[in-house]
């Protein structure tokens, strides 16, 4: 894929838009910490900006070097995932009943679950790897979104996007894509039919467990974008100029960075894959996922740095393998330079999805050698 500029997107990153400052010719772009800014003369505010809650020069960089890397009309960056996520829906028109995946961010579907009614907003969710499991579950005409997310987290269960694309636009809704995990570098649901692409920064964007950040990539620029952008304004969602600058600087390593966290993550899975401690390894990139396939065809580059494991043993031994690894960080979150491990279902609660013997890892750029051995000793001393 080439950009508007006719670069690929790898240059637009690394050069992080290639902007360069025109008062110092600096190849960095400077960081804009102001909140205020002067008036015209005449009272307007010629150059675009007059308070820092709507608007950040910073953080505008960061919008461009995005609408670029997804191929958008327009892009939103606001101050966490879940800021950016809450507010793709609140920008719906009211009432609103939306189509969301069994298999998604637990804090997003808590939200919907528990705090989206509050706001006009019904939630039905379903399996959204079966496409007729979201035909069936649209309402023509009073389904404003169907959410999807692809990979899964932390499952990694695949949709569809051109078919759930297919599917809302008949019903006269919108299709939003969590593409967190796969990142531009390996799908740019856009051309595939998505209208809003979100992805949570503080994961692989950034990269480095330090910023806290969400991003909204719209196909057009439209009411539905306009709206978006007023939810931002108007709840101070806005991601702060050092975060941003911060987050510009993470994306420049962007795609060497997932592009080793694949290998990495395919080599692991492998291994682990044929394991006699281990039950079953979920990744897409195996062709014995029930999803390979569909992976395969909307995924370029390699199938993702995240996977699970389940351990033979249930719960118990899950834990304990967890809690002897030494390389292996146990720590929420994901898509950093370090490698995280985590026993989600203690996290996500009696209602989760994730099997009590499941354990979600992270693969960052440590050598993948040692990432095998580590878990290998932890599996051992764990498991007997």
């Amino acid at each position: 894929m080439k950009t508007s500029n006719n670069l690929a997107p790898e240059t637009v990153a690394a050069q992080a838009g290639g902007a360069v400052d025109e008062a110092t010719g600096a190849i960095v772009p400077p960081l804009h910490m102001a909140t205020t800014f002067i008036r015209d003369p005449d009272n307007q505010y010629r150059k675009g900006y007059s308070y820092g809650r709507p608007d950040n020069a910073t953080v505008r960089q960061v919008e461009g070097v995005m609408r670029e890397l997804e191929g958008g009309a327009a892009s939103l960056v606001l101050a966490s995932g879940m800021a950016a996520a809450t507010a793709a829906f609140l920008a719906l028109e009211r009432p609103a009943h939306v189509v969301a995946p069994n298999v998604m961010y637990w804090g997003l579907k808590s939200w919907l679950a528990q705090d989206a009614a509050a706001h006009g907003i019904e939630a039905t969710f379903v399996d959204a790897s079966d496409p007729a499991a979201i035909g069936g579950a649209v309402r023509p005409g009073a389904t404003r979104l169907v959410w999807i997310e692809s990979p899964a987290n932390p499952l990694w269960t695949i949709t569809d996007i051109a078919e759930a694309a297919r599917i809302a636009h008949a019903a006269g809704a919108l299709l939003a894509v969590d593409s967190t995990v796969p990142t531009p570098v390996l799908t740019q649901p856009a051309p595939l039919g998505a209208d809003v692409v979100m992805h949570s920064g503080t994961k692989y964007l950034n990269g480095h467990s330090d910023v806290m950040a969400g991003v909204l990539v719209f196909a057009r620029k439209d009411g539905y974008c306009e709206r978006a952008a007023r939810v931002r304004t108007m709840l101070g969602g806005i991601l702060g100029p050092f975060e941003a600058a911060l987050l510009l600087r993470g994306l420049r390593t962007l795609h060497v960075r997932v592009r080793h966290q694949c290998l990495s993550g395919m080599a692991i899975a492998r291994h682990f894959a044929r394991h006699p401690r281990i039950e079953a390894v979920l990744y897409p990139g195996l062709e014995a996922h029930a999803g390979h396939a569909v992976a395969a065809r909307q995924m370029h580059g390699g199938f993702g740095g995240m996977l699970s494991v389940r351990v033979k043993g249930g719960e118990t031994a899950a834990i304990a393998t967890a809690a002897n690894v030494k390389v292996w960080k146990r720590a929420t979150s994901l898509g950093g330079v370090e490698s995280l491990l985590e026993h989600r279902a203690s996290v996500e609660g009696p209602s989760s999805p994730c099997p009590l013997d499941l354990l979600r890892l992270s693969v960052g750029l440590e050598d993948a050698g040692d990432l095998i051995g580590d878990f290998d000793q932890a599996l051992s001393t764990a498991t007997g």
